[in-house]
């Protein structure tokens, strides 16, 4: 059952709870081996950081951040500064200099706390010009100090500040003065159109997002979640927390390019993800059956169909599956469809929330088809993650976000723009007055800028308002929609879509280069870079008739004419990508500007 309290003394609630039953499974920085932390020890380093602020002269409501992968020193430190009423703010891993000098100086956070060698060295280097910032914490030991920096500590060291809890007293008195309207986090947008913003989270929004979500999504005590996503996004951050909250085992994924591996290792029951990792997973098994024997295939298409039927012909409409269909199902998941999800280390499966972007009808009904409970959802950073999400006791469709959690109220407004109203809705952005301005309407509801609609008490999206684009024959295209059908395609890593006063959409296309370069070699197409197997017609050809097959389904005015094959990926170091992996359509535009403008030359 789900221990509700302010975050405050959520770890300590939680201690004395489940006493030393393990809370986190993880690895130090560096290492290869798994080990884990109880809830005692958890709760008690919880403490010392607490006892550790309070040291280092932190005051209510002052600002600290965090710059740093997925960690259990990351998870102790946000918890230890709710104990002291601190406002903790987490700076994606990948955030440039340039990105955290911004947000340092924006909210005047006073202590940095940083992961390993390279977050180290971006922060060292702005420290001179961040005028409010204090002290440099370093999570790993073997990051290197300069020799001219006074001010870098090592999170031991940090610690041993809070050792034998001095303050333990103050830090009490401090729980006890905690309340919902305090700021809990400051969560910077990844700015896709325009600058990034401060979204204020309070403890309230919490306390609301916590209890609505622990209503809707099964997530239980002896559940495994594993970490998927950076803790900075507040997908992970709200997903981490409502298990914690739960009792649930957290499996910490430290390295992004680790998480298949740590997967088949941990053998996790639950994990937030977004569409494109199920993309992956849908892209590798088509392909694996694909190679198979004839036979093989028949067989597998065989559990496939008779998966659907019983998952979502039955199971999403909460219709009761024939005896027949039944049985059928037990003997096929057992033999078949288990090693499916074995391959992928998800054999114990039970839930899986996915949001972020569109996800593809094909691949969620492949993901079901398969066994595994895909929560398809919608959320924004300003709405403390979930505003929609698909109900495991409720009919869900194929292709919508879910019904709104309780206490969230839906409006469909002007444009058909999501309007959103309730308890977990941010009260504005940080020192934003003309924003928050324009953020909300008159009667108090948050515009969210994406396009949907309501029907039968589910949310549709359609697209982001602002990402719209109006063909020069008053067409209007929805180029996330068309992205999501064209990345289902092995072929293809990362695509952007144009049409923004042109004559007809055309599209921007980076190809997943070793599964090209390995066709290439079999169609005896004989290249030397990248560059040769872009400009390459015979590829050029093949992509193009893969894509052509892909958007069947549009109308023709949405469907992509051209293409270019771009001969490297779309990158955050370029600006062309947001840290949360978004596309920046502006910085593409200009970047490829030529290369766009060539695609309508007649």
């Amino acid at each position: 059952m789900q221990t509700r309290c302010h975050l405050s003394v959520l770890a300590q609630k939680q201690a004395a709870k489940y006493g030393e039953r393990p809370a986190f499974t993880y690895k130090d920085f560096g290492s290869a081996t798994w080990k884990t932390a109880s809830y005692n020890r958890f709760a008690q380093m919880v403490k010392q950081a607490s006892n550790a602020f309070l040291n280092l002269g932190i005051k209510p409501q002052e600002c600290i951040a965090v710059f740093s992968q997925n960690c259990l020193p990351y998870l102790v430190t946000d918890f230890g500064a709710y104990g002291v009423r601190a406002v903790s703010i987490p700076f994606y891993a990948t955030s440039s200099e340039q990105q955290i000098q911004y947000m340092i100086n924006d909210a005047n956070v006073r202590f940095v706390f940083v992961g390993e060698q390279e977050q180290y060295d971006k922060a060292h280097r702005v420290f001179a010009l961040c005028h409010s910032l204090e002290r440099i914490i370093i999570f790993d030991r073997s990051v290197r100090i300069s020799t001219h920096d006074p001010a870098a500590i090592y999170f031991d060291d940090f610690l041993k500040l809070g050792e034998g809890l001095p303050r333990q007293t103050e830090v009490e008195q401090l729980y006890a003065e905690a309340n919902d309207d305090d700021i809990c986090n400051i969560l910077y947008t990844s700015g896709t159109t325009g600058d990034s913003k401060g979204v204020v989270l309070s403890y309230g929004q919490y306390a609301a997002a916590l209890k609505a979500n622990d209503e809707v999504v099964p997530v239980k005590e002896n559940d495994r979640i594993i970490q998927f996503l950076p803790v900075t996004h507040i997908f992970e951050r709200g997903w981490s927390y409502l298990a914690f909250s739960e009792g649930a085992h957290i499996i910490i994924n430290t390295d992004p390019h680790e998480i298949q591996q740590s997967m088949r290792e941990t053998h996790p029951t639950c994990m937030s993800s977004v569409p494109r990792f199920w993309e992956k997973v849908y892209q590798a098994v088509k392909d694996k059956i694909d190679n198979s024997s004839a036979m093989q295939q028949r067989i597998f298409r065989h559990a496939l169909e008779v998966g659907r039927r019983y998952n979502i012909d039955c199971k999403s409409r909460c219709r009761r599956p024939s005896p027949l269909l039944a049985m059928e199902y037990r003997i096929i998941d057992k033999t078949i469809l288990r090693l499916v999800r074995k391959q992928i280390g998800l054999e114990n499966a039970n839930i899986f929330p996915t949001a972020g972007a569109t996800v593809s009808p094909e691949v969620e009904r492949f993901v079901h088809s398969i066994g595994i409970n895909m929560i398809v959802g919608y959320g924004l950073t300003e709405s403390l993650a979930t505003v929609s999400c698909d109900r495991t006791d409720m009919p869900y469709t194929i292709g919508s976000v879910g019904r709104p959690i309780n206490g969230i109220e839906v409006k469909i407004g002007d444009n058909d723009e999501i309007l959103l109203k309730g308890p977990t809705i941010t009260r504005g952005y940080f020192h934003r007055d003309a924003a928050n301005a324009s953020a909300f309407t008159e009667d108090g509801f948050f515009r969210t800028g994406d396009a949907g609609y309501m029907k039968d008490g589910e949310l549709f999206l359609t697209d982001r308002i602002k990402d719209l684009f109006k063909t020069s024959n008053g067409k209007y295209i929805a180029p996330q929609l068309i992205e999501s059908l064209i990345l289902v395609d092995k072929f293809i890593d990362q695509v952007t879509v144009i049409a923004n006063e042109r004559k007809f959409v055309s599209a921007l296309v980076v190809p997943e280069f070793r599964l090209v370069e390995n066709w290439a070699k079999d169609n005896n197409i004989a290249f030397e870079s990248r560059e040769d197997l872009c400009t390459n017609t015979r590829v050029q050809k093949m992509m193009m008739e893969r894509i052509q097959t892909l958007q069947q389904q549009l109308a023709h005015y949405e469907q992509i004419k051209r293409i270019t094959l771009i001969p490297h990926h779309f990158s955050m170091e370029s600006g062309e990508l947001t840290n949360s992996l978004k596309i920046r359509r502006p910085v593409i535009y200009k970047n490829y500007k030529d290369v766009i403008d060539k695609m309508y030359e007649d």
